[in-house]
């Protein structure tokens, strides 16, 4: 699957987009070049695509409303490429659907990366479909099995790991986190999160390929990455 994956590059910069197309095709994927945003959600409800590189700033369609639009059809990873740091929270909120982000200036590589990593774990989310997952949630109990063993979680616990195990792969900040676990909106730090984060990675440890993932985000916050044994 990885070596014909299909990339779509959606990038109104002309040597940005040219730039990323000849990586992509040096990594051996097939790349597509598109520099509207109207245009490049027709050609994705058309074509598909294995990974979407969506810039943020694109003339008319903006990149927030083709990846909502995007999201409405295809569940295929999108990576969003931002000048700003401080767009992160908007791009990976829950209304929007973005996978991961890259912030310009970037370097080819690490975008190739990131997109390798996105076809790895698509991957291997297709083999744990055939398989008995490692874990699993009961909202209706407010419980979740870890290897068939009901975990020992607090409501607040129970609320961010359920989240984060129902959307593997997707990053979410520390805010985002804080809202999922408060329902009440209550003034809290967001830095409680890390508190939360590391008492539920204690309660996972015996099963230490459970605790790995949770993963940091350095900057941003946290995501679960499905195991892939």
């Amino acid at each position: 699957m990885d070596s014909a994956a299909h990339i779509v590059i959606v990038e109104d910069d002309a040597k940005i987009s040219a730039l990323l197309g000849d990586y992509m095709e040096a990594a051996g994927y097939r790349a597509t070049r598109i520099m509207d945003g109207a245009q490049a959600v027709d050609a994705l409800r058309a074509d598909g695509a294995d990974v979407v590189l969506l810039d943020l700033n694109l003339p008319g369609l903006d990149g927030l409303e083709v990846c909502r639009a995007v999201r409405t059809f295809s569940q295929a990873p999108i990576i969003m490429l931002t000048a700003r740091v401080d767009e992160v929270d908007r791009l990976l909120g829950l209304d929007a659907g973005a996978d991961d982000y890259v912030c310009k200036p970037f370097s080819p590589r690490e975008v190739v990366a990131r997109v390798r990593a996105q076809l790895r774990r698509a991957s291997g989310a297709l083999a744990q479909q055939a398989a008995a997952p490692l874990f699993a949630v009961d909202r209706d109990r407010m419980r979740i099995l870890l290897a068939g063993a009901a975990l020992t979680l607090t409501p607040v616990e129970f609320r961010i790991l359920a989240e984060l195990i129902e959307h593997p792969d997707r990053v979410y900040s520390r805010q985002q986190l804080l809202d999922v676990a408060h329902e009440d909106q209550r003034d809290i730090s967001d830095r409680t999160v890390d508190s939360h984060i590391k008492n539920i990675r204690r309660k996972l440890a015996a099963r230490p390929v459970a605790a790995e993932c949770l993963q940091s985000v350095y900057g941003v916050g946290y995501r679960f990455e499905l195991p892939l044994c």
